[in-house]
């Protein structure tokens, strides 16, 4: 048995971890980006609201138009339900990719990560495609729901095995290009959608859930020939039961792993919560404002700035120190957020230089967390803790976009107060880097 990699085999790696990250980011764009037209179509479909009528009636609403009182109490009635499948959408992707960062961590430590990586873009590319399908707005949130759990099982399986692969100096900057993957699929996709031929609209929302499936070829290349982590194959065959990699799931949260894994969860979950629960209430925020373009170039933009913090997120947790890192992110994160939610609206000239700027901060957790959750680790556990840390954040993540939903009525429909109190969490982030123990002078340990 080969305990090392050639160099073929450690690009080969980086290549599919990359690719299956960014095209994970694709799927992140079509849950923000389609959510709303679906949603629409489908309730229409199911006899639950007019399509036509409704998006007549929001129009004129927002443009400051004098409605009847029939067809305010309509709107009034209708928008909380497309509000309410909007999220539920949401929340299908963060319980799903949840769910998959448990399941597909497991089996990372369980049959191997490049294996469990294979099955993971396997799976989120097939339900992807049997989602274009859905009839009715459950049937999506369910075929949504197993596909994000692919999404979900991505990243653990992905950043264990390139951190064991790329296990030295040139970690940061690998942390850097896996992070950047994620936003360079959003950016990709929101690019793609911003085109006059390619807008997302109600009669026209399901070519975006069929090119989230095309890439099930490279699922099938990843199973065939990414070569598995030497570290991991060690670990495997070890004598003794400790190191052995085929731990219970529930071995995070025994013994001083404990501790651990619940610190990782909150710092994985503020990014979560800054991306889904504070950031992409922007997406229908600005589709009221101005439209489908502006929604897609508000996430444009904040998904390109993201993609040059992601890459340098690595380099700089490597410079300032991993703790040191994560406090001002956090920090001029919640300053950020706060004055976008507070004193701008989306058609303000600068409000897509202070979204950029938001995704340019927010986007430097995104290689912060390749680099750090799995030195948090050792081996035997590494794919499982890291999928636990990073996706069980998504949990609270979906509590907090599902109450948003079922609170529009509290917030009278108004976007920028839900973002200004999920923006809130950052504090917490703040005040949970304290706790974690810094591992800016440790390697990987076994």
């Amino acid at each position: 048995m080969a305990t090392q990699l050639s160099n073929t085999g450690c690009y080969v790696i980086l290549a599919v971890a990359f690719l299956g990250w960014l095209f994970a980011g694709v799927h992140m764009s079509v849950t923000q980006l389609t959510g709303q037209a679906a949603a629409i179509s489908l309730l229409e479909r199911t006899g639950e609201l007019d399509a036509e009528r409704y998006q007549s009636l929001n129009k004129q609403a927002q443009a400051k138009k004098e409605l009847s009182s029939s067809d305010k109490v309509q709107l009034d009635a209708w928008k909380p339900i497309v509000a309410r499948w909007f999220a539920w959408l949401q929340c299908a992707f963060l319980f799903g990719a949840a769910t998959g960062g448990l399941v597909f961590g497991w089996l990372g430590d369980r049959i191997g990560r490049a294996k469990a990586m294979a099955l993971s873009i396997l799976t989120y590319t097939a339900f992807a495609g049997a989602a274009s399908l859905a009839q009715s707005p459950p049937m999506l949130c369910g075929l949504w729901f197993l596909a994000c759990t692919g999404v979900g099982g991505m990243w653990p399986t992905g950043v264990a095995l390139v951190a064991e692969a790329w296990a030295g100096m040139s970690r940061p900057a690998v942390a850097g290009i896996i992070g950047t993957s994620a936003n360079i699929g959003i950016f990709l996709f929101a690019t793609l959608a911003a085109q006059d031929d390619f807008q997302i609209k109600t009669d026209d929302w399901r070519w975006a859930f069929q090119l989230a499936a095309a890439p099930i070829v490279l699922g099938v290349f990843a199973w065939f020939v990414v070569p598995e982590s030497p570290r991991w194959l060690m670990a495997r065959d070890a004598p003794s039961p400790e190191l052995n990699p085929a731990a219970p799931t529930t071995g995070v949260f025994h013994g001083a792993l404990l501790r651990v894994t619940l610190i990782a969860i909150v710092l994985a979950t503020i990014p979560m919560i800054g991306g889904w629960g504070t950031a992409n209430w922007m997406n229908p925020w600005a589709e009221e404002a101005g439209g489908a373009t502006l929604k897609a170039t508000v996430l444009q933009w904040r998904s390109l700035t993201g993609i040059v913090g992601s890459l340098l997120g690595g380099w700089i947790a490597a410079l300032l120190g991993r703790r040191t890192t994560y406090f001002l992110v956090s920090l001029l994160s919640l300053t950020l957020a706060q004055y976008i939610f507070v004193f701008l609206v989306p058609t303000d000239d600068a409000f897509l230089l202070w979204v950029s700027a938001l995704g340019f901060v927010s986007g430097v957790y995104f290689g912060w967390l390749p680099l750090c959750l799995p030195e948090m680790f050792p081996t035997r556990v590494r794919s499982t803790g890291a999928g636990v840390g990073f996706n069980f954040g998504r949990i609270v993540t979906a509590v907090t976009l599902f109450l948003s939903g079922a609170l529009m009525h509290f917030f009278d429909g108004d976007y920028a107060r839900i973002g200004r109190f999920t923006s809130l969490l950052f504090l917490l982030g703040m005040a949970a880097i304290c706790f974690s123990r810094d591992t800016s002078e440790k390697q990987l340990e076994d």
